[in-house]
Protein backbone atom coordinates (compact mmCIF):
# COMPACT_ATOMS: atom_id res chain seq x y z
CA UNK A 1 0.00 0.00 0.00
CA UNK A 2 1.72 3.15 -1.20
CA UNK A 3 2.20 5.84 1.45
CA UNK A 4 -0.81 8.87 1.12
CA UNK A 5 -1.22 11.81 3.72
CA UNK A 6 -4.00 13.29 1.81
CA UNK A 7 -6.92 11.38 0.27
CA UNK A 8 -8.63 12.57 -2.70
CA UNK A 9 -12.62 11.46 -1.98
CA UNK A 10 -14.77 10.69 -5.03
CA UNK A 11 -17.67 8.75 -4.54
CA UNK A 12 -19.72 9.24 -8.03
CA UNK A 13 -19.89 7.52 -11.31
CA UNK A 14 -18.58 8.70 -13.97
CA UNK A 15 -20.93 10.90 -15.58
CA UNK A 16 -19.80 13.08 -12.86
CA UNK A 17 -15.77 12.30 -12.80
CA UNK A 18 -15.41 15.64 -14.62
CA UNK A 19 -15.64 17.16 -10.98
CA UNK A 20 -12.52 15.45 -10.04
CA UNK A 21 -10.85 15.39 -13.09
CA UNK A 22 -10.10 19.52 -13.20
CA UNK A 23 -8.30 18.87 -10.06
CA UNK A 24 -5.98 16.13 -10.99
CA UNK A 25 -3.00 18.34 -12.14
CA UNK A 26 -3.66 20.56 -8.93
CA UNK A 27 -3.04 17.46 -6.98
CA UNK A 28 -0.49 16.37 -8.67
CA UNK A 29 1.26 19.47 -7.47
CA UNK A 30 0.34 18.79 -4.18
CA UNK A 31 1.56 15.60 -4.52
CA UNK A 32 5.37 16.16 -4.55
CA UNK A 33 4.95 17.71 -1.01
CA UNK A 34 2.36 15.25 0.48
CA UNK A 35 2.06 12.20 -0.94
CA UNK A 36 -1.93 11.59 -3.03
CA UNK A 37 -4.14 8.88 -2.92
CA UNK A 38 -7.41 9.07 -4.64
CA UNK A 39 -9.98 6.86 -3.28
CA UNK A 40 -13.55 6.04 -5.11
CA UNK A 41 -16.76 4.22 -4.73
CA UNK A 42 -17.39 3.20 -8.40
CA UNK A 43 -14.73 0.39 -10.31
CA UNK A 44 -16.10 2.51 -14.02
CA UNK A 45 -15.19 5.86 -12.54
CA UNK A 46 -11.61 4.29 -11.13
CA UNK A 47 -10.94 2.80 -14.59
CA UNK A 48 -11.73 6.56 -16.06
CA UNK A 49 -9.33 8.24 -13.38
CA UNK A 50 -6.20 5.65 -13.20
CA UNK A 51 -6.20 6.77 -17.43
CA UNK A 52 -6.14 10.28 -16.67
CA UNK A 53 -3.64 10.58 -13.49
CA UNK A 54 -0.47 9.13 -12.36
CA UNK A 55 -1.77 9.01 -8.78
CA UNK A 56 -2.61 6.06 -7.11
CA UNK A 57 -6.30 5.08 -7.34
CA UNK A 58 -7.99 3.03 -4.77
CA UNK A 59 -11.68 1.66 -4.82
CA UNK A 60 -13.67 0.80 -2.34
CA UNK A 61 -17.21 0.18 -3.27
CA UNK A 62 -19.10 -0.80 0.45
CA UNK A 63 -18.43 0.88 3.31
CA UNK A 64 -16.46 -1.99 5.43
CA UNK A 65 -14.13 -2.10 2.46
CA UNK A 66 -14.08 1.95 2.74
CA UNK A 67 -13.15 1.65 6.37
CA UNK A 68 -10.49 -1.29 5.69
CA UNK A 69 -9.05 0.90 3.43
CA UNK A 70 -8.36 3.73 5.51
CA UNK A 71 -6.95 1.83 8.13
CA UNK A 72 -4.24 0.52 5.69
CA UNK A 73 -3.39 4.40 4.04
CA UNK A 74 -3.39 5.71 7.11
CA UNK A 75 -4.21 9.20 5.93
CA UNK A 76 -4.33 12.62 7.46
CA UNK A 77 -6.35 14.68 5.54
CA UNK A 78 -9.51 14.20 3.27
CA UNK A 79 -10.57 16.27 0.33
CA UNK A 80 -14.05 16.53 -1.39
CA UNK A 81 -14.75 17.87 -4.68
CA UNK A 82 -18.23 17.68 -4.40
CA UNK A 83 -21.22 16.92 -1.64
CA UNK A 84 -22.24 13.09 -2.89
CA UNK A 85 -24.55 11.36 -0.70
CA UNK A 86 -21.72 8.80 0.20
CA UNK A 87 -19.36 11.81 1.35
CA UNK A 88 -20.96 10.61 4.72
CA UNK A 89 -19.48 7.20 4.75
CA UNK A 90 -15.65 9.23 4.67
CA UNK A 91 -16.88 11.68 6.91
CA UNK A 92 -17.47 9.34 9.39
CA UNK A 93 -14.01 8.77 9.97
CA UNK A 94 -12.93 10.91 13.24
CA UNK A 95 -8.97 10.77 13.24
CA UNK A 96 -9.06 12.53 9.88
CA UNK A 97 -9.30 16.27 8.57
CA UNK A 98 -12.45 16.90 6.03
CA UNK A 99 -11.72 19.24 3.71
CA UNK A 100 -14.16 20.60 1.18
CA UNK A 101 -12.91 22.06 -2.31
CA UNK A 102 -15.83 21.86 -4.92
CA UNK A 103 -15.16 21.42 -8.41
CA UNK A 104 -15.51 25.79 -9.06
CA UNK A 105 -16.25 28.67 -8.22
CA UNK A 106 -20.22 30.08 -9.30
CA UNK A 107 -23.35 31.42 -7.54
CA UNK A 108 -25.28 28.77 -8.05
CA UNK A 109 -27.70 27.81 -4.64
CA UNK A 110 -25.82 24.66 -4.68
CA UNK A 111 -22.85 26.59 -3.88
CA UNK A 112 -23.44 27.47 -0.38
CA UNK A 113 -24.46 24.07 1.21
CA UNK A 114 -26.09 23.35 4.20
CA UNK A 115 -23.37 20.03 3.90
CA UNK A 116 -20.34 22.62 4.70
CA UNK A 117 -21.32 22.28 7.99
CA UNK A 118 -19.98 18.85 7.58
CA UNK A 119 -16.71 18.97 6.92
CA UNK A 120 -13.63 20.94 9.18
CA UNK A 121 -13.01 23.20 6.61
CA UNK A 122 -14.20 24.96 3.17
CA UNK A 123 -12.08 26.26 0.62
CA UNK A 124 -13.51 29.04 -1.10
CA UNK A 125 -12.54 30.89 -4.28
CA UNK A 126 -12.26 34.64 -2.04
CA UNK A 127 -15.15 37.39 -0.98
CA UNK A 128 -17.95 36.44 -2.98
CA UNK A 129 -17.66 33.36 -1.77
CA UNK A 130 -17.74 33.79 2.30
CA UNK A 131 -20.97 36.52 1.65
CA UNK A 132 -22.35 33.61 -0.29
CA UNK A 133 -22.13 31.37 2.80
CA UNK A 134 -22.96 34.08 5.43
CA UNK A 135 -25.65 35.08 3.44
CA UNK A 136 -27.21 31.78 2.54
CA UNK A 137 -26.84 29.27 6.05
CA UNK A 138 -27.87 30.17 9.23
CA UNK A 139 -26.00 29.13 12.13
CA UNK A 140 -22.74 28.91 9.87
CA UNK A 141 -19.31 29.43 10.99
CA UNK A 142 -17.71 31.12 8.65
CA UNK A 143 -14.70 30.58 10.16
CA UNK A 144 -14.54 27.15 8.45
CA UNK A 145 -13.85 29.37 5.06
CA UNK A 146 -10.55 29.17 3.91
CA UNK A 147 -9.58 31.76 0.86
CA UNK A 148 -7.93 29.71 -1.56
CA UNK A 149 -9.09 30.98 -4.98
CA UNK A 150 -9.27 28.91 -7.69
CA UNK A 151 -5.95 26.81 -8.39
CA UNK A 152 -7.51 25.60 -11.72
CA UNK A 153 -6.95 29.09 -13.26
CA UNK A 154 -3.06 28.83 -12.59
CA UNK A 155 -2.71 25.91 -14.97
CA UNK A 156 -2.40 26.83 -18.91
CA UNK A 157 -3.16 23.89 -20.73
CA UNK A 158 -2.47 23.74 -25.06
CA UNK A 159 -5.00 25.49 -26.58
CA UNK A 160 -8.02 23.34 -28.84
CA UNK A 161 -8.93 25.68 -31.35
CA UNK A 162 -7.33 26.05 -34.33
CA UNK A 163 -5.90 29.70 -34.85
CA UNK A 164 -8.33 32.25 -36.67
CA UNK A 165 -8.27 35.83 -37.77
CA UNK A 166 -11.56 35.82 -37.27
CA UNK A 167 -13.66 37.17 -33.49
CA UNK A 168 -14.17 34.18 -31.78
CA UNK A 169 -17.53 33.86 -29.97
CA UNK A 170 -17.70 31.07 -27.16
CA UNK A 171 -21.44 29.92 -26.06
CA UNK A 172 -20.54 27.45 -23.14
CA UNK A 173 -24.03 26.50 -21.43
CA UNK A 174 -24.60 24.74 -18.11
CA UNK A 175 -26.77 21.43 -17.44
CA UNK A 176 -29.84 21.56 -15.49
CA UNK A 177 -28.55 20.50 -12.57
CA UNK A 178 -30.05 18.20 -10.19
CA UNK A 179 -33.58 20.00 -9.18
CA UNK A 180 -35.32 23.19 -10.11
CA UNK A 181 -33.98 25.58 -7.68
CA UNK A 182 -30.61 24.98 -9.59
CA UNK A 183 -31.02 24.51 -13.04
CA UNK A 184 -29.76 27.55 -15.09
CA UNK A 185 -29.28 25.97 -18.14
CA UNK A 186 -30.26 28.16 -21.13
CA UNK A 187 -30.22 25.68 -23.51
CA UNK A 188 -33.72 24.28 -23.60
CA UNK A 189 -34.71 28.10 -23.91
CA UNK A 190 -32.49 29.91 -25.81
CA UNK A 191 -29.96 28.05 -26.63
CA UNK A 192 -30.97 27.60 -30.53
CA UNK A 193 -31.98 31.31 -30.55
CA UNK A 194 -28.33 32.13 -29.19
CA UNK A 195 -26.22 30.28 -31.64
CA UNK A 196 -28.52 31.31 -34.34
CA UNK A 197 -27.36 34.99 -33.16
CA UNK A 198 -23.82 34.20 -32.98
CA UNK A 199 -23.37 33.09 -36.49
CA UNK A 200 -25.27 35.96 -37.55
CA UNK A 201 -23.07 38.29 -36.01
CA UNK A 202 -19.99 39.65 -39.08
CA UNK A 203 -16.70 37.97 -38.97
CA UNK A 204 -16.77 35.97 -36.11
CA UNK A 205 -16.14 32.44 -35.61
CA UNK A 206 -18.90 30.56 -33.17
CA UNK A 207 -17.72 27.60 -30.27
CA UNK A 208 -20.14 25.56 -28.83
CA UNK A 209 -18.62 24.19 -25.62
CA UNK A 210 -21.34 22.70 -23.44
CA UNK A 211 -21.24 21.48 -19.96
CA UNK A 212 -20.14 17.38 -19.78
CA UNK A 213 -23.40 16.43 -18.31
CA UNK A 214 -25.66 17.65 -21.56
CA UNK A 215 -24.66 14.66 -23.37
CA UNK A 216 -26.34 12.63 -20.93
CA UNK A 217 -28.74 14.78 -19.83
CA UNK A 218 -32.28 12.96 -18.85
CA UNK A 219 -34.29 15.86 -19.61
CA UNK A 220 -36.02 15.60 -22.87
CA UNK A 221 -36.01 19.30 -23.98
CA UNK A 222 -32.64 19.74 -22.65
CA UNK A 223 -31.24 16.46 -25.01
CA UNK A 224 -33.20 17.69 -27.95
CA UNK A 225 -32.14 20.85 -27.68
CA UNK A 226 -28.26 20.16 -27.50
CA UNK A 227 -28.66 18.05 -30.66
CA UNK A 228 -29.93 20.94 -32.43
CA UNK A 229 -27.35 23.26 -31.45
CA UNK A 230 -24.83 20.70 -32.73
CA UNK A 231 -26.23 20.01 -35.61
CA UNK A 232 -26.83 24.08 -36.34
CA UNK A 233 -23.00 23.91 -35.89
CA UNK A 234 -22.15 21.00 -38.30
CA UNK A 235 -24.32 22.60 -40.46
CA UNK A 236 -22.68 26.14 -40.25
CA UNK A 237 -19.23 24.90 -40.74
CA UNK A 238 -20.74 22.94 -43.94
CA UNK A 239 -21.71 26.48 -45.14
CA UNK A 240 -18.91 28.24 -44.59
CA UNK A 241 -16.24 26.21 -44.61
CA UNK A 242 -13.40 28.71 -43.97
CA UNK A 243 -14.92 29.87 -40.59
CA UNK A 244 -13.80 27.37 -38.29
CA UNK A 245 -17.22 27.21 -36.52
CA UNK A 246 -16.92 23.57 -34.21
CA UNK A 247 -18.31 22.34 -31.13
CA UNK A 248 -15.53 21.18 -28.53
CA UNK A 249 -17.27 18.51 -26.45
CA UNK A 250 -14.71 17.05 -24.80
CA UNK A 251 -11.72 19.10 -23.78
CA UNK A 252 -11.32 21.29 -20.96
CA UNK A 253 -13.03 24.57 -21.20
CA UNK A 254 -9.74 26.31 -19.80
CA UNK A 255 -8.00 24.96 -22.95
CA UNK A 256 -10.93 26.67 -25.07
CA UNK A 257 -11.67 29.97 -23.08
CA UNK A 258 -7.97 31.95 -23.87
CA UNK A 259 -8.60 31.95 -27.48
CA UNK A 260 -12.19 33.52 -27.28
CA UNK A 261 -12.86 37.39 -27.86
CA UNK A 262 -16.82 37.21 -26.35
CA UNK A 263 -18.60 34.64 -23.60
CA UNK A 264 -22.35 33.47 -23.54
CA UNK A 265 -22.64 31.54 -20.25
CA UNK A 266 -25.07 30.99 -17.60
CA UNK A 267 -25.05 31.32 -13.74
CA UNK A 268 -22.02 28.46 -13.67
CA UNK A 269 -18.42 28.45 -12.55
CA UNK A 270 -17.51 29.19 -16.40
CA UNK A 271 -18.58 32.65 -16.39
CA UNK A 272 -16.25 33.21 -13.51
CA UNK A 273 -13.51 31.29 -15.03
CA UNK A 274 -14.05 34.19 -17.74
CA UNK A 275 -13.64 37.17 -15.22
CA UNK A 276 -10.61 35.78 -13.73
CA UNK A 277 -8.92 35.06 -17.07
CA UNK A 278 -10.88 37.22 -19.74
CA UNK A 279 -11.21 40.33 -17.50
CA UNK A 280 -11.30 42.26 -20.75
CA UNK A 281 -13.04 40.54 -22.67
CA UNK A 282 -17.19 40.67 -22.83
CA UNK A 283 -19.42 38.64 -21.22
CA UNK A 284 -22.94 37.33 -21.97
CA UNK A 285 -25.37 36.13 -19.30
CA UNK A 286 -28.39 34.26 -19.13
CA UNK A 287 -31.50 34.50 -17.12
CA UNK A 288 -33.94 31.27 -17.19
CA UNK A 289 -35.71 32.99 -14.48
CA UNK A 290 -36.83 36.10 -15.87
CA UNK A 291 -36.15 37.49 -12.17
CA UNK A 292 -33.75 40.39 -13.05
CA UNK A 293 -33.66 41.66 -9.47
CA UNK A 294 -32.84 38.31 -7.99
CA UNK A 295 -30.32 37.46 -10.68
CA UNK A 296 -28.50 41.08 -9.56
CA UNK A 297 -28.39 40.27 -6.06
CA UNK A 298 -27.39 36.78 -5.86
CA UNK A 299 -25.08 37.13 -8.90
CA UNK A 300 -22.97 39.50 -8.97
CA UNK A 301 -21.11 38.92 -12.10
CA UNK A 302 -24.49 40.17 -13.68
CA UNK A 303 -23.63 43.65 -12.90
CA UNK A 304 -20.73 43.67 -15.49
CA UNK A 305 -22.54 41.49 -17.97
CA UNK A 306 -25.37 42.12 -20.31
CA UNK A 307 -28.21 39.58 -19.25
CA UNK A 308 -29.90 37.60 -22.00
CA UNK A 309 -33.20 36.30 -21.68
CA UNK A 310 -35.81 34.41 -23.78
CA UNK A 311 -37.33 38.12 -24.25
CA UNK A 312 -34.20 40.08 -25.64
CA UNK A 313 -32.64 37.21 -27.42
CA UNK A 314 -33.67 38.84 -30.61
CA UNK A 315 -31.37 41.32 -30.02
CA UNK A 316 -28.41 39.53 -29.58
CA UNK A 317 -26.62 39.66 -32.84
CA UNK A 318 -26.55 43.33 -32.73
CA UNK A 319 -25.91 43.77 -29.50
CA UNK A 320 -22.45 41.13 -29.78
CA UNK A 321 -21.70 43.55 -32.60
CA UNK A 322 -21.49 46.91 -30.86
CA UNK A 323 -19.51 45.03 -27.54
CA UNK A 324 -16.73 43.60 -29.66
CA UNK A 325 -16.24 47.48 -30.94
CA UNK A 326 -17.24 48.77 -27.83
CA UNK A 327 -16.95 46.95 -24.31
CA UNK A 328 -19.10 49.41 -21.60
CA UNK A 329 -18.52 46.94 -18.97
CA UNK A 330 -14.44 46.47 -19.03
CA UNK A 331 -13.95 48.52 -15.69
CA UNK A 332 -16.60 46.83 -13.96
CA UNK A 333 -15.31 43.47 -14.73
CA UNK A 334 -11.94 44.42 -13.18
CA UNK A 335 -13.66 45.56 -9.83
CA UNK A 336 -15.69 42.28 -10.28
CA UNK A 337 -12.73 40.07 -10.47
CA UNK A 338 -11.03 41.44 -7.24
CA UNK A 339 -14.74 40.66 -5.27
CA UNK A 340 -14.59 36.94 -6.41
CA UNK A 341 -10.86 36.43 -6.30
CA UNK A 342 -8.94 38.94 -4.25
CA UNK A 343 -6.10 40.26 -6.05
CA UNK A 344 -4.84 37.28 -6.70
CA UNK A 345 -2.98 36.52 -9.96
CA UNK A 346 -1.53 33.67 -11.92
CA UNK A 347 0.19 31.30 -9.85
CA UNK A 348 -1.09 32.83 -6.02
CA UNK A 349 -4.10 30.55 -5.71
CA UNK A 350 -1.94 27.23 -6.00
CA UNK A 351 0.63 28.71 -3.55
CA UNK A 352 -2.25 28.95 -0.98
CA UNK A 353 -3.86 25.84 -1.48
CA UNK A 354 -0.32 24.13 -1.10
CA UNK A 355 0.29 25.93 1.85
CA UNK A 356 -3.51 25.59 3.15
CA UNK A 357 -3.50 21.75 3.18
CA UNK A 358 0.13 21.67 4.79
CA UNK A 359 -0.80 23.53 7.35
CA UNK A 360 -4.17 20.75 7.93
CA UNK A 361 -1.75 18.08 7.45
CA UNK A 362 0.77 19.37 10.13
CA UNK A 363 -2.94 20.63 12.58
CA UNK A 364 -4.04 17.06 12.31
CA UNK A 365 -1.08 15.71 13.11
CA UNK A 366 -1.28 17.74 16.38
CA UNK A 367 -4.64 16.77 17.49
CA UNK A 368 -4.33 13.09 16.99
CA UNK A 369 -1.13 13.90 19.13
CA UNK A 370 -3.02 15.59 21.83
CA UNK A 371 -6.43 13.34 21.60
CA UNK A 372 -6.53 9.73 23.71
CA UNK A 373 -5.64 6.74 21.93
CA UNK A 374 -8.06 5.31 20.21
CA UNK A 375 -10.34 8.89 19.88
CA UNK A 376 -12.27 8.93 17.16
CA UNK A 377 -12.04 5.10 15.60
CA UNK A 378 -14.83 3.67 17.32
CA UNK A 379 -17.71 5.88 15.19
CA UNK A 380 -15.80 5.06 11.74
CA UNK A 381 -15.62 1.11 12.39
CA UNK A 382 -19.09 0.71 14.36
CA UNK A 383 -21.48 3.36 12.81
Amino acid sequence: MPDVSVIAYFADDPTRTYQLVQWLAVLETLHREHPVGIVVRDPDSATLLRARTTLSVHTAESFPDLTELYEDLDAKVVLYCNNSMLNFQSLINGRLLHVHINHGESDKQSMASNNAKAYDRVFVAGEAAVQRHAAGLLEFDTGRLVRTGRPQLDLRPASVLVPSTRRTVLYAPTWEGDADYNDYTSVDTVGVEIVRAVLAVPDVRLVYKPHPKLATSLTPAVREAHRDILALVVQAARCEPDAGHESVTVADILAVVPDCDAMVTDVSSVGLDWLYLRTDKPIFLTDRHHDAERLRREVPVSRCADVIDDANVAGLTALLTRRLERDKHHLARVAMRHHYFDDLQVGDSTVRFLDAVSELVTLRDTLVGHAPHGYGETAAITA
